[in-house]
């Protein structure tokens, strides 16, 4: 049952970071929603009940079942004993609390000291999410594509093709050594990570000593062959002490299997002395992953550098720079995004408009690789409120449609020596049209022409009038991050655009 379930919300979790074609509706961001640190800094108490009452009858069942770096651990280890070079076996090692509680101590610390970053990189969840958004997305987008190249050979259009981009050469860096620092752990060692860094497992940990229903050992019937010892990925069970520490157990059950005198079992507290074991997993192949994330980057790269080659010739306008990064709709501000992102990057992910890409130090060496809005692929739908539907952590609120369209993440700045009405005598007005608010209309010029004219007061910053914008490098028009989100004027209903639905993609 524990594997079962295990399988279900790993799979779910991974395809709903996956699924660019909105398989799953966005109701399935529950998945993130019962994770320990998410639920943690969004303050869902419920969630976090339900997870410490389940630890307290059960021992680290979140780590095992729920969350699904422990299920990826599994895997690797899975598949490091069958298909390595010997068959691999475990042996008890002390555990090192010092280290454990060093780790959660310095992350504590720095998280409440306002610096989150060391949070998003140990936090299990966030880490997992960053894998799959960053490595294993573009490869399963590729694969998509070349799905589509072979299905409309025979005139089936199941499939429809994508653009495969790397969002963040960092996050992208990142995600990498965070797949083969944790894969090498796995492969190696079993459930290192859990029971030494990640600040998690240490904290759950603690809590499972006092579990209700543990793994023990009968020493009345225990030959002390140290069999299950060799099962057990936790390296926690000293079977010539007839002991385990029940701190980094995750109830796996593994131990139960192994053991030939049947003196193991999962029961609840009694007088017998007892000890607990460690969780095992499902199979995956980590270096083929790893040679075709590789081969996709190969593809996707020279793509990459034409992109900026292209750029650099059609080089022209009035330099400018952005002061104030622009936060996605309900982060509050970059203030408030700081203290709640872990970076999961499941907006990211699933941000249909491809606005949303990790940031560099946008917003200080404390929220490298949080959201951070984008226009140069797209723009933010002005029905759109996907970001606030799924965000686990209470980073980026939740928001109706109709606060959506009055709320102003940033402002319309127009250059007019960068407009190629005033520079080259052509009309345009494409900002214009693209504009949902009427931020931006076309006012007359000279020689018949009309030129931009923009109100910031009704501007959302939804930054189509940016996208559009035919100028490069450097546009004619573009949006300037609010350092807090405001409110923005109303415009009148009467006097709203008629948008065409090509504009918005919908």
């Amino acid at each position: 049952m524990r594997v079962g379930i295990s399988v279900i919300l790993f799979t779910l979790i991974t395809f709903y970071f996956l699924d660019f074609a909105g398989l799953l509706p966005n109701s399935f961001h529950w998945l993130a929603q019962i994770q320990f640190v998410p639920a943690l800094l969004s303050l869902s108490v419920i969630i976090l009940a339900i997870l410490v009452i389940l630890t307290l009858f059960f021992g680290r069942i979140y780590c095992s079942t729920i969350c699904p770096m422990g299920f990826f651990q599994d895997i690797i280890s899975r598949f490091s004993r069958h298909f390595g070079k010997k068959k691999k076996k475990y042996s008890y090692s002390p555990a090192k609390n010092i280290l454990r509680w060093s780790v959660t101590g310095f992350v504590l610390i720095t998280f409440l000291l306002g610096f989150t970053l060391f949070l998003s990189l140990l936090d299990p969840y966030s880490a997992y999410g960053r894998m799959i958004a960053n490595v294993f997305k573009p490869v399963y987008m590729s694969g998509n594509n070349l799905l589509e190249s072979i299905f409309s050979q025979f005139n089936n259009y199941t499939f429809y093709r994508v653009d495969v981009l790397i969002r963040s050469v960092l996050a992208f860096c990142v995600g990498m050594v965070t797949f083969l620092a944790i894969g090498f752990l796995a492969w190696q060692y079993g459930r290192t990570y859990c029971n030494t860094v990640c600040p998690v497992g240490t904290v759950l940990g603690f809590i499972s000593k006092y579990a209700f229903f543990k793994v023990r050992i009968d020493a009345t019937k225990c030959n002390k062959c140290g069999l299950c010892a060799t099962k057990c990925k936790a390296s926690c069970i000293d079977s010539k002490e007839h002991s385990i520490d029940y701190s980094r157990c995750v109830d796996c059950f593994n131990c139960l299997d192994s053991c030939k005198q049947k003196a193991i079992s999962f029961a609840p507290a009694l007088q017998q002395k007892s000890t607990v074991i460690k969780a095992e997993g499902i199979s995956d192949a980590s270096q083929r992953q790893f040679l075709i994330t590789t081969f996709a980057m190969a593809v996707i790269m020279p793509k990459t550098f034409a992109q900026n080659k292209i750029a650099a010739f059609t080089s022209r306008g009035k330099e400018y720079k952005r002061e104030h990064p622009l936060s996605p709709p309900g982060s509050i501000s970059a203030k408030h995004l700081l203290s709640h992102c872990t970076a999961c990057h499941l907006c990211v992910s699933k941000c249909p408009s491809h606005i949303l890409k990790p940031a560099l130090i946008e917003y200080g060496l404390g929220g490298i690789m949080q959201p951070v809005m984008n226009y140069e692929k797209g723009f933010c739908n002005f029905d759109c409120t996907v970001c606030g539907d799924i965000c686990p952590n209470g980073a980026i609120k939740p928001l109706t449609i109709q606060e959506k369209h009055l709320t102003q993440v940033g402002k319309v700045v127009f250059i007019k020596d960068n407009c190629i009405v005033h520079t080259d005598g052509t009309s345009c007005g494409a900002c214009s049209e693209h504009c949902p608010t009427q931020a931006v209309s076309m006012v007359p010029y000279k020689n018949g022409l009309t030129i931009p004219s923009v109100n910031p007061d009704i501007c959302v910053g939804c930054g189509g009038c940016e996208y559009v914008c035919p100028v490069r490098p450097y546009r004619a028009i573009h949006v300037e991050g609010n350092v807090v989100h405001k409110q923005a004027l109303a415009f009148k209903e009467t006097e709203k655009k008629t948008i065409k639905v090509d504009d918005f993609g919908f």
